[in-house]
């Protein structure tokens, strides 16, 4: 399997989710199963069927998240020698040059992309133009939404 690429603070995210999920989830549906059980016959038993198909999403939950842990290849942008262009984990400001908007977005792995936080997949349209570019270059992007131009304001390793 290949590495995949996570951010420091992306691989912080899923080692507390993988965490709490072992320490605090996985013993609540074990209990739940238990009690389920002590109320006799399993067949007809709403309560133990809900828990064990919740013990299965948790348990799928966690095989993934090792998974995804044990290919990670962590990248930490503030090591990094990226001679002020924008790379995997840098912070972007750029200027929507049609609408006078200006937007920050990080580049980061797949597994932690949330536009709504500013988190963009490099894998998008928008990170795969502005990587290698650098502060002042502007880039045309084609997103599903129409064709956008951006202008890059500022790149920071945070």
């Amino acid at each position: 399997m290949s590495k995949v690429p996570l951010t420091v603070r992306g691989a912080e995210k899923l080692r507390a989710e993988l965490n709490e999920l072992k320490s605090v989830v996985r013993p609540r549906i074990i209990k739940a199963i238990a009690e389920a059980r002590e109320h006799g016959d399993l067949r007809e038993n709403a309560e133990y069927h809900a828990a064990r198909e919740q013990q299965g999403f948790v348990e799928g939950r966690i095989k993934d998240l090792e998974g995804k842990l044990s290919n990670a290849q962590i990248i930490d942008v503030r090591t990094m020698n990226a001679g002020g262009r924008v790379v995997f984990g840098a912070t972007v400001d750029v200027l929507e040059v049609g609408t006078g908007e200006e937007h920050t977005y990080q580049i980061v792995g797949e597994d932690e992309a949330d536009i709504r936080e500013g988190l963009l997949s490099f894998s998008s349209p928008i990170a795969r133009a502005l990587i290698g570019k650098s502060r002042d270059d502007a880039v045309v992007v084609q997103t599903p939404g129409g064709e956008r131009e951006l202008e890059i304001i500022d790149v920071r390793y945070e």
